[in-house]
């Protein structure tokens, strides 16, 4: 299986981070050939430009996102993994996806019709959040990120969403929270890899 995983955090030394490196250790020990991309470390470009946007249907993307929807057709599992800030995913990993997941290549419209066209893809979405998750819980707040991200997004271009977990109050968690909670991307990834 091929697997990539999409980390996006500033810092390397964030608690995302080491999310994104249980991902890959327990990728790596099933066998799977797994890639990282690190969007900042990347300095992936996240602005969508009035030219790009404009682009007729057939036009070959520029070769930074040519080169990453390289790597999604390569594909069969994609992993997210992010922190919520401002109830959404950072601009830097929003922008990715308007400019990697465009028109005719994740999905195309027909009419009044949207055909996914990354079908066959599974996705895992691992989030952190600074609140704890029981204010997210009672606010609504997983179940409204669940059905712009999961459905808006990946659905909509024909992917499965295996599994989207978060994971609260990392402001004042402690160093045994923190553990059980990479024991639990753990046995996510184990479970649906």
């Amino acid at each position: 299986m091929n697997h990539l995983v999409i980390f996006c955090h500033p810092s390397p030394s964030s608690f995302n981070r080491a999310i994104a490196d249980t991902v890959q250790a327990v990728s790596h020990a099933l066998g799977h050939d797994t890639l990282l991309r690190d969007l900042y470390k990347m300095e992936f470009d996240p602005i969508l430009r009035k030219e790009e946007f404009e682009t007729p249907p057939g036009t070959i993307p520029r070769p930074d996102v040519l080169q990453e929807q390289d790597f999604i057709d390569w594909s069969d599992v994609l992993t997210f993994v992010y922190p919520i800030w401002w109830a959404g995913m950072p601009a830097m990993l929003k922008g990715y996806i308007e400019r990697v997941f465009c028109r005719n290549f994740a999905f195309a419209v027909h009419g009044d019709k949207v055909e996914g066209l990354l079908t066959g893809k599974k996705v895992l979405i691992f989030n952190t959040t600074g609140a704890p998750s029981a204010l997210y819980s009672a606010q609504g707040m997983h179940e409204a990120m669940g059905l712009t991200t999961n459905t808006g997004i990946f659905e909509l271009c024909g992917m499965e969403v295996l599994h989207h977990a978060f994971f609260g109050g990392l402001v004042s968690s402690t160093d045994e929270t923190r553990k059980s909670y990479l024991a639990k991307v753990e046995a996510i990834t184990s479970r649906y890899l």
